[in-house]
């Protein structure tokens, strides 16, 4: 059950994140660790800084192949630079993509992204912040900024480096004196758990943790139509394209066509225009070689004949904005010899305020939890609704005049949290996706609705992520007319649990917010019972139950429950415990007795047989026990609306293997009505809002 003290944790960290904490300007300190207060402690202390959250041990390597006890780990030694060289230097002569040589570690995909990094001054300086050095104020500290899952985080390291027979085990850098490509992958591997934990993965996921942007990847075999009017706008927006030639085994990698491309390469796309040629308009694409040389030889290349034929005026302006690797080629023949463009679209804050243009974006942070929230895909549809739901409303067509079509473009990325952390636990990616309906007129304007299983079946999405797959985000643009649409993130199987991030990308204003159910009760007025209205054969009963004292204690209680249980054989359950049973007399007792008396006893008693009939009709496959998506409706009937967080709560505190039996049933519902009319009675205004001291706060909290 979520404790008291992860709740008020909870709003605490909400209260921070209100305040600006996690964005760029005030990133959040990992692990607590200030970099200028820690510095500040070395230089005066002169010592040199020795990380302790992520030590100079072998755990820090890895977990399997770079464990502990592995081939591969033995003899290493953490070393600093300044005992590795004479002259050790944090940047020298700018960062380049020279500086990023890989090790023996399969993070290419890391160095790949860092090296673009180099291509973009203004977003490398986010990431590798001004003022390191091993020279001025030099403590053996140094730190980097990572855009992970919606915020910014400041990650502090020591200089301490693997080092095997004498050389650096991972990325090092062609000048042997400099060093800021293996710190950064040092503080990375740190956000991520381990060295190890940084093998395989996808470009994108690099992009994106540095620039806190949004990735979407085209396969050029299949590009859409309005591909060029895509690129055409990312590039408006500052955003970051690559594109890249596939290869078809490990011999391909950097091979060189015979027209001077280069397979298994990273390329950047950096403009996009049109000319006049030979009485049409031929669309053209501007692409770098990142390693300054090797340019394409093919048609539009830097000295070819195309180029006589165009205005001259023209020409010059093209040419003349040319960099030493960069090269035009006509746009048919990019989709042609290129496999695969992938756009890491930047968010506001990343971009120079003369920007031409941008997205507007929105990020909600959510999680799915076995019994509670994690409904899997829509071949589930007894559990698909009880996932989280995100309603945005298009308000604006694009501006597009070459576009009849009245439509609204946004991109859907979901992501998946600290995957890779869980790696040396056993756990990888969860296969993810998302669906995407329109939202019918009787439910416009709505916002405190989630929508149940009866809707899911009757409509079908109107779009949907291009396939659920096991990579950290998936992410699709999508166009739709303006309205109202739901959008409902999953993993493709049932309870599988996670925590996630879901950001939606709109080029036009819209809006955007959770559905989820208005926490509300309708509450039945107390029966007005007096000990004269009580059918004389229940006061024999309870007569014979209470014996001399005429009150029912938690051990008789017990009993009881447990005596009337036994006679229906339908009902899964190891019966009422002490606990429950003391949660029920503290609930229901009203004269502070500790016992309940004839009216209380009846006034409960009442409220289990109205409770068993809602059981009964709600255990849809008759197994005697309820899962908790029937729970859910169940407590609906009951006349309790919860939202996701609650009813997560109850699951976890209820449930157990998420099957619900009678008992807790009980327990639950009776602690619900007593919670919602304690409440009531606290807010005598019905503002919604209550105060009270310490003493009203313990008694409610420890009497529950």
């Amino acid at each position: 059950m979520l404790s008291y003290g992860g709740i008020s944790a909870h709003i605490s960290a909400s209260r921070l994140k209100a305040d600006g904490a996690g964005s760029y300007g005030r990133a959040i300190h990992f692990q607590n660790q200030d970099f200028e207060e820690l510095r500040r402690e070395c230089l005066e202390g002169g010592f040199l800084f020795e990380d302790p959250c992520f030590p100079a041990e072998p755990l820090s390597l890895g977990f399997k192949e770079l464990g502990p006890y592995s081939s591969k780990t033995r003899g290493v030694e953490w070393i600093r630079p300044t005992e590795l060289c004479d002259d050790p230097q944090f940047i020298v002569g700018g960062a380049t993509r020279t500086d990023i040589c890989q090790g023996a570690l399969g993070d290419c995909w890391l160095l790949a992204a860092i090296a673009s990094l180099t291509l973009n001054e203004q977003v490398l300086h986010r990431v590798v912040p001004h003022g390191q050095s091993f020279q001025d104020d030099y403590a053996g500290i140094f730190h980097f900024q990572f855009w992970q899952f919606g915020e910014w985080v400041d990650v502090v390291i020591d200089d301490r480096l693997p080092v095997k027979d004498g050389e650096l085990m991972f990325v090092h850098s062609a000048e042997g004196n400099e060093f800021w490509s293996a710190l950064i992958e040092k503080a990375y591997a740190k956000l991520n758990g381990s060295y190890e934990a940084l093998s395989g993965g996808s470009t994108t996921e690099g992009f994106e943790d540095f620039t806190g942007g949004v990735s979407e990847m085209y396969e050029l075999n299949r590009a859409p139509p309005d591909l060029h009017r895509v690129i055409s706008k990312a590039l408006e927006r500052g955003s970051l394209l690559g594109c890249s030639i596939d290869i078809s085994s490990r011999f391909d990698l950097e091979a060189v066509t015979f027209k001077k491309l280069v397979k298994g390469h990273a390329y950047s796309v950096t403009a996009l225009r049109q000319v006049e040629f030979q009485g049409r308009m031929e669309r053209l694409i501007r692409i770098r070689n990142p390693w300054g040389q090797v340019e394409w030889t093919g048609a539009w290349s830097d000295n070819s004949a195309e180029w006589d034929e165009v205005d001259p005026s023209e020409r010059e302006e093209l040419c003349l904005q040319m960099e030493d690797g960069e090269f035009w080629m006509s746009f048919s023949e990019f989709l042609r010899q290129f496999s695969r463009l992938e756009i890491c679209n930047l968010t506001p804050d990343a971009l120079s305020e003369d920007a031409m243009s941008h997205w507007n974006t929105i990020t909600f942070h959510g999680s799915w939890r076995r019994g509670s929230t994690a409904g899997g895909c829509r071949n589930h549809p007894n559990t698909f609704w009880i996932n989280p739901q995100y309603k945005i409303t298009l308000l604006e067509e694009d501006d597009d005049p070459e576009d009849e079509e009245v439509a609204c473009s946004f991109l859907v990325a979901l992501m998946q949290k600290d995957r890779r952390r869980h790696r040396r636990h056993g756990q990888d990616m969860h296969t993810i996706g998302f669906a995407v309906y329109e939202i019918p007129e009787e439910f416009h304007g709505c916002q405190n609705v989630h929508l149940k299983k009866n809707f899911f079946l009757s409509h079908s999405s109107c779009a949907r992520s291009e396939t659920f797959i096991n990579l950290r985000e998936v992410s699709n643009r999508i166009r739709l007319p303006p309205g109202e649409y739901l959008i409902v993130p999953s993993t493709f199987e049932p309870s599988k649990e996670a925590d996630f991030v879901l950001r939606v990308f709109t080029e036009k204003l819209s809006e955007t917010q959770e559905l989820d159910d208005e926490i509300s009760a309708e509450l039945e007025d107390e029966e007005e019972i007096t000990e004269d209205s009580i059918d004389d054969s229940f006061k024999a009963m309870f007569a014979q139950l209470a014996g001399e004292d005429m009150e029912i204690s938690v051990h008789e209680l017990r009993t009881i429950l447990n005596r009337v249980l036994s006679r229906h054989k339908d009902l899964k359950t190891d019966g009422f415990s002490l606990e429950s049973c003391r949660t029920m007399v503290n609930l229901m007792d009203k004269d502070g007795s500790a016992r309940l008396g004839l009216v209380e006893f009846q006034i409960l008693w009442n409220k289990i047989r109205k409770w068993l009939v809602i059981y009964r009709q709600f255990d849809l496959d008759k197994s005697g026990t309820m899962s908790s998506y029937e729970m859910r409706l169940a407590l609906e009937s009951a006349g309790f609306k919860l939202n996701n967080q609650l009813n997560q709560v109850l699951v976890a505190r209820y449930a157990d293997n998420e099957a619900i039996d009678f008992d807790n049933f009980i327990c639950c519902l009776v602690k619900l009505e007593a919670m919602f009319r304690s409440f009531r009675e606290l807010d005598a205004e019905g503002t919604g809002d209550v105060e009270m001291n310490i003493t009203q706060w313990l008694y409610l909290t420890m009497c529950g």
